[in-house]
Order: structure tokens, then sequence, then C-alpha cells
């Protein structure tokens, strides 16, 4: 196996505080990385690096872990320009929308969905996502959601069947039929590809009994739970993914004060994935992050990336928002982005620096990790190492 030696590193995070400065970035500065096939093999100050078979010269600039995309919605076809132009126009988001997503989805060919999900990863990696977690819930039939957990789960392990994104237009007038088919046929189609299972627990959605029995079905059938919760009002979304032990609650944007406390009693457990592309494109009111975190909760950053609700696939972008509108520090946002990811999809190979991680890195054209929410917009990414090959 070839060992590269990544040298003069100005600064580097990696979120090991063991490894660096003791803060939870674990800071290092002039440092290096030896990568050795796929994984990371040594990391400390550059004039101690190991003899390696390559080396890269980063002339002096950052570099942070693969950022961690752990909530996206990427199979699926069409455009809803129009919808955001209204939006934005004054109309207001409701949960409705992704019905014309659904028409869109089920109509494409399987290479037209794959062509798709590829160009948003590699738009994704390019902006240093190494991991990403995506879902299903544009097909809303047994053979469209198994097609496309299957198309994804050939690009990434990190695959969630959310069958119950919405009532399938097909069940409007009897949604208890629908639960009965996201529960049994539909489920045992798609859990041979999937690793997590997921439900939309929202007004115009599935309510907090739908959910239980979405969500429990799915774990007796070997599915991980997770959660849409708590994003458009208030309701039992959250308590239901600490209950039901979640990896993850994601949105978090109404929270009640019992909400924000199961959260932080269930710090290692359930995180709390805020997504703050969705309420920068729907003008809503941003998730408070700072009230998350000053109780103890554990917080992943995520970019929610889907053609409705949150077109974005920039992990830097959402970072520059959770500073800005969410009340995050640099250092926070960046480490929710990074390590919190991880933990929201249960993972210890990822998101940190270190040795025996995944050598998923991102070096940035600046001096300094802040630079992602100083200088907001910017293209700051300079190179990316996906499982340790050079990959942009």
């Amino acid at each position: 196996m070839t060992t590269t030696a990544i040298t003069h590193i100005g600064s580097l995070v990696t979120n090991d505080p063991a490894l660096g400065d003791g803060s939870p970035l674990g800071l290092i500065e002039n440092a290096a990385v030896v990568i050795d096939g796929a994984e990371v093999v040594w990391v400390g100050p550059a004039d101690r690096a190991p003899a390696a078979d390559e080396g890269f010269d980063a002339q002096g600039r950052a570099m942070v872990p693969g950022f961690v995309d752990s909530h996206s919605h990427l199979v699926f076809a069409g455009d809803r320009t129009a919808e955001f132009n209204a939006r934005m126009s004054g109309r207001a988001y409701s949960a409705g929308g992704i019905r014309t997503t659904v028409a869109a989805t089920r109509a494409a060919s399987d290479a037209a969905l794959e062509a798709n999900l590829l160009r948003h990863l590699d738009e994704a990696r390019r902006q240093g996502t190494t991991t990403f977690e995506t879902k299903s819930g544009y097909g809303l039939t047994v053979a469209d959601e198994a097609r496309a957990l299957r198309i994804a789960a050939a690009h990434t392990e990190e695959v969630t069947y959310l069958g119950a994104h919405i009532v399938s237009p097909d069940y409007a007038d009897d949604p208890a039929g629908y639960v009965d088919l996201v529960t049994g046929e539909m489920l045992r189609a798609c859990a041979p590809y999937a690793r997590w299972v997921d439900v939309f627990c929202e007004k115009g959605a599935f309510d907090g009994d739908q959910a239980r029995a979405i969500l429990t079905a799915g774990a007796a059938a070997g599915l991980i739970p997770r959660v849409h919760a708590n994003q458009l009002s208030y309701g039992p979304g959250v308590q239901l993914a600490v209950e039901l032990e979640a990896a993850s609650a994601d949105h978090c944007t109404h929270l009640t004060d019992a909400d924000v406390d199961a959260l932080a009693a269930a710090r290692d457990t359930t995180v709390a994935t805020l997504l703050p592309g969705a309420e920068f494109s729907t003008r809503a009111q941003w998730p408070d992050a700072r009230r998350l975190i000053d109780a103890g909760a554990t917080v992943a950053l995520s970019t929610d990336c889907n053609p409705g609700s949150s077109y974005t696939s920039s992990m830097p972008f959402c970072i520059a928002l959770a500073v800005r509108d969410m009340r995050m520090t640099p250092d926070e946002a960046l480490w929710s982005a990074t390590a919190g990811g991880a933990r929201a999809l249960r993972r210890a190979d990822i998101g940190r620096i270190a040795p025996g991680a995944r050598a998923d890195l991102a070096l940035l054209d600046a001096p300094s990790h802040v630079h992602l929410a100083y200088r907001p917009g910017v293209p700051l990414v300079r190179a990316v190492w996906q499982r340790g090959v050079r990959a942009a």
C-alpha cells in the first residue's frame, strides 16, 4: 500500500482533543497527516512526520475532516423553481409540495435518477462532503421506493427508508391503509437496501401514533430509527425520537423546554440535527442551536438537500448560516458538520482526523477553518481526499 504524507498544514482540525490543543476541535498548528490506503495512520507536528512514499505540500492551508452530511434527499427528478419563486413572493411552505416531486420521480427512468444523484454527489464532494446519507420518499409506491433505495445504496452505505415522507396521493382518502403499506409490503421490499427508517412526523404528514407504528415496524425489520421532528410546528416528534432511541431528531425548529431537556438527556443516543438550508429557503424560524448546545444536547448540521425546501448541497454554506443565524460559534458549527454528523450516523471512523479514522480530508484555501463562516459563499475547498484517494 502506498503511503502519502500531507505536510505544512497551517492549522489542522482533528476533532480529537487528545491529539491537539485540548479543545473539541483538537487543533494542531503546522501539522502533518500520513495516509496509508484508505486510513489515516499518523497525525502530529509536521517536523515529526514519518517518511512516506509520496508527499503533498499543503502550503500553510487549513485542513478539516471531510464534511458528514447526515440528512439529504437526493434520489429525485424534476424541478420546483416555480414553487420557490412563489414562496419567496409570499406563499408559505407546506408539506404538500412534496407531491410535485413524487410525480416527476415516478415518471423518471432509473438512469435519469442515478445521473441526477451522481451530479449532486459530485457537487457536494467538490465542496468538501465525503460522507452523505440519503433517503427515499419521492416514490411512495413499493416499486418506486425500492428502486430509489437500490440506486442510493450503490453509492453510499447510509441509506434511509422514508416511505413515510407524506401519505401517498394514491391513498389520500385512506391514510391508515398507506401506513399499513409502509409497515408491510413496502418495508419488506425496501429493508434489504437500507440501514435506517425515517418518518416525517408533522401536521400534513404523519401524527405521533402513525410515526410510532412506522418506526417500530422498521426497527423490527432491523432498521435504525431517525425522525423528521418538529420542523413546521410543535409536536411529538422529538419526544418520540428520544423514546425510541432514534439516532437523530432532524430539524428541531419548534421545541418546548421539555423537548430540549429530552435531547440533552439523550445526548449520547439521539442527536439534534439542524438543517438551516430549509429555514433559509422557506423564510421560516431558525432553530435555536445555542439553546440546545447550552442545555448539553449533541448537535449536528446537515444540508437537507432536496428540490423543494433546501436545494443546497453546500455544507460550508450551512456552517455560515448556523454561525450567522443560529448563534453557533465557528468552532461549534464545524464540529457539528463533521463529528456531529458522524454521531448522527453512529459512526466512529469518520468526522475526525486521527489514526484509525477513514482518510476523508478537506483542504481549505484559507489559513483557518473560521474562514468557512468568515467568507460565506466563497469556494474555499481546495482539495478533497475520500477514503485516501484524491477526489477533488
